[in-house]
């Protein structure tokens, strides 16, 4: 990946700020298209295959939560990283962008050097992902499941199971040593990295969703420390 640009898709209702993003990623070498909303957005990357999406939240017509759906539905962009930018700062916008599939959440007023920090470490974490997971196997089985780390896919029987990258992420670390107990800190640094600030609930929804996906009983909650995966 270090041989081409990667290809960062700019969505916000704000023209200056998506020139002021767009000039900063620019100068550290970054391919940038920029979209108005969300409906040109989806059409755009279409048109781009972004490496990364940034999503303005408060938007008009379609805003981010609804678009980085949308995106999700697609199985093109099931696995590209999504980061939100809003100038919120509560847990309920986070929570439910978290929810959706995002990856990662910017908060304005946006600082370059910030800016610039955090796009490069998403794109370390994209690129070393396969890295934190063990075992080092590409396709393990984990009770009926079997997790196949190159394509980041899940399989259940004969049914295939959709997840977000970071759902993933997050089942094959806890799938990777079943029975051991993974504490919160632990999954915070392997699966969303020491850079981004996320707290506890985000580990708790990205859970939430995958006992909803493949069965209440696979992930045991150990109280006061974090979570193992159970056969």
């Amino acid at each position: 990946m270090k041989d081409k640009k990667l290809k960062i898709l700019l969505v916000d209702d704000e023209p200056d700020i998506l020139e002021f993003m767009e000039y900063n990623l620019k100068k550290e070498n970054y391919e940038v298209f920029k979209a108005g909303n969300g409906r040109e957005a989806i059409v755009k990357a279409k048109q781009t295959h972004p490496d990364l999406i940034i999503l303005d939240i408060m938007m008009p017509e379609m805003d981010g939560i609804e678009t980085c759906r949308a995106l999700r539905d697609i199985p093109e962009f099931r696995k590209t990283m999504i980061a939100f930018l809003t100038a919120r700062n509560e847990d309920y916008s986070q929570i439910a962008g978290f929810d959706v599939g995002a990856d990662d959440y910017i908060t304005k007023p946006i600082k370059p050097r910030v800016l610039v920090s955090r796009i490069n470490a998403l794109f370390r974490r994209y690129n070393t992902s396969d890295d934190i997971i063990s075992p080092k196997a590409s396709i393990f089985s984990a009770g009926d499941l079997i997790i196949n780390r190159e394509q980041y896919m899940v399989m259940k029987g004969d049914t295939r199971i959709e997840l977000p990258r970071k759902e993933f992420e997050l089942l094959a670390l806890l799938a990777s040593k079943a029975g051991k107990v993974f504490t919160r800190d632990e999954i915070l640094e392997r699966v969303w990295g020491n850079e981004v600030v996320v707290g506890d609930r985000t580990i708790d929804v990205h859970i939430r969703k995958l006992r909803e996906k493949i069965g209440e009983e696979s992930i045991k909650t150990v109280k006061g420390i974090g979570y193992k995966f159970d056969f």
